[in-house]
C-alpha cells in the first residue's frame, strides 16, 4: 500500500486588528474561495516578498486602513494547520497589529461583517480553523 500523497503547502498570512484590548473578527462574503460565512481575521495568501508586506497589503484591501493607521505589535512563528476537510495544508503567518481609529474602517467584497471581541470570546464563533492557535501571543 502506498502512503499518503502530502497535501501541498498554501501560505498564507492572518492578521489580528487590536483595539482597546479586543480584536477584530470579519465573517468570510460567500465570494471568497474558501471558508465562506466563518468568522477570521483579516487574512490572505503569501504574495509579497515577505509575510509582513503581505499583512500590511491585507490590512489595506480588507479594510482601507493604510500602513500610517496601524501598529505592528508582534508577529508570531508560522504555524501549520491541517484542516482535515481542506485539501491543502495551510501555514499560517500570523501578525497582530494595533488601530487606533476602528470608525474608520471599510470592508471590502471579502467579507460582509465586521465585530470587536475579546480573545477569550473567539470559541463561541465559527472561526477558520485553529484561529485561537494563531494567534501571536
Amino acid at each position: 500500500m502506498k502512503p499518503p500523497t502530502p497535501k501541498p503547502i498554501r501560505q498564507v498570512v492572518t492578521v489580528f486588528l487590536e483595539h482597546q484590548g479586543k480584536i477584530l473578527l470579519v465573517r468570510r462574503s460567500q465570494r471568497v474561495g474558501s471558508y465562506q460565512g466563518r468568522w477570521s481575521g483579516i487574512s490572505g495568501y503569501l504574495e509579497d516578498p515577505t509575510p509582513l508586506a503581505q499583512a500590511l497589503r491585507e490590512i489595506q484591501e480588507e479594510t482601507g486602513l493604510k500602513g500610517a493607521d496601524v501598529t505592528l505589535l508582534k508577529s508570531g512563528p508560522p504555524l501549520s494547520v491541517d484542516d482535515p476537510d481542506s485539501p491543502v495544508l495551510w501555514k499560517v503567518h500570523p501578525f497582530l497589529f494595533l488601530v487606533e481609529h476602528p470608525e474608520t474602517i471599510r470592508l471590502n467584497w471579502e467579507n460582509t461583517r465586521l465585530c470587536w471581541v475579546a480573545l477569550s470570546a473567539l470559541s463561541d464563533y465559527s472561526t477558520v480553523p485553529a484561529l485561537a492557535q494563531v494567534y501571536p501571543l
